[in-house]
């Protein structure tokens, strides 16, 4: 009777140790998370390995209680793109939600977002429509390479390209220097981070409370957030990702940052909880 009590203690210590191994595999990343960011005003903030914002900060949080070690470098917009399409970025954080991406990857929204039309204050007649911005051919462009606000985004930058109105800039910060010399008269994007630009970088520090804002309905709310690549992880480490994402979506510590970080009314334009 022993043996027999000794023997079904075996089998059901083996079987919950069976049960624990996916718990435990979830548990951490089988490596280390490799994430190239592009600088994102206060979203992501930093030059080479040094990165801190809002999602590099958050992302080291939880992964600190999830078992997940995250390798930042600062690379270009349009670099970052290319580096997740072809499987060397883990994440691209954060992003709109495509289908171009989502070719690629999976997404977890953890925002609603919204980009508007931006240019200095001033007496001109307001801007309505996308049409009307196609009209207006005096107000020059200029957008940032590799930002994706979907397909009606991408069919006005063709438009504007064809009558040679528009210009591409590596990043936010470029973007601003030709808004803040009067080179270029409008950019669309999401307005934190053009604000958040200037709140970190004294050579474009004038604008902040400059900036007029307006909505395009060709360019309504959608969702930002985060694509885990399907290429360069394996099913585990894409799931404790998933797990990670969530949970931070859930919490509100993303939407708690941004307020702490931006204007109330900047905020109630262009982001808003999932």
């Amino acid at each position: 009777m022993t043996d027999f009590y000794c023997s079904a203690w075996r089998r059901t210590a083996a079987a919950m140790a069976l049960l624990a191994l996916p718990l435990l595999a979830r548990a951490d990343c089988s490596r280390d998370i490799h994430v190239p960011v592009s600088q994102i005003g206060a979203s992501v903030v930093g030059a080479g390995t040094t990165v801190s914002g809002i999602y590099p900060d958050l992302l080291r949080n939880l992964g600190a209680k999830m078992g997940c070690n995250f390798i930042f470098s600062v690379v270009p917009r349009a670099r970052l793109e290319a580096l997740f399409e072809t499987g060397k970025a883990d994440l691209l954080i954060p992003a709109s939600g495509t289908p171009r991406r989502d070719q690629h990857g999976l997404f977890i929204p953890l925002l609603g977002n919204r980009p508007l039309l931006i240019t200095l204050q001033g007496a001109r007649e307001p801007i309505t429509t996308m049409q009307e911005l196609i009209e207006r051919r005096e107000v020059r462009v200029a957008l940032v390479r590799g930002y994706d606000y979907g397909p009606s985004y991408q069919a006005l930058a063709k438009e504007l390209g064809s009558q040679g109105r528009l210009f591409y800039e590596v990043d936010a910060l470029s973007v601003a220097r030709l808004m803040q010399s009067g080179f270029i008269d409008a950019t669309i994007m999401n307005p934190t981070i053009l604000a958040g630009m200037a709140q970190n970088d004294a050579r474009v520090s004038g604008l902040a409370d400059r900036l007029r804002l307006e909505a395009l309905p060709e360019l309504p709310w959608g969702l930002s957030g985060a694509y885990i690549s399907r290429k360069s992880l394996n099913a585990n480490d894409q799931a404790v990702l998933r797990e990670l994402l969530e949970k931070a979506a859930r919490s509100g510590a993303i939407m708690e940052s941004f307020q702490r970080s931006h204007r109330p009314e900047l905020l109630s334009a262009s982001i808003r909880p999932r």
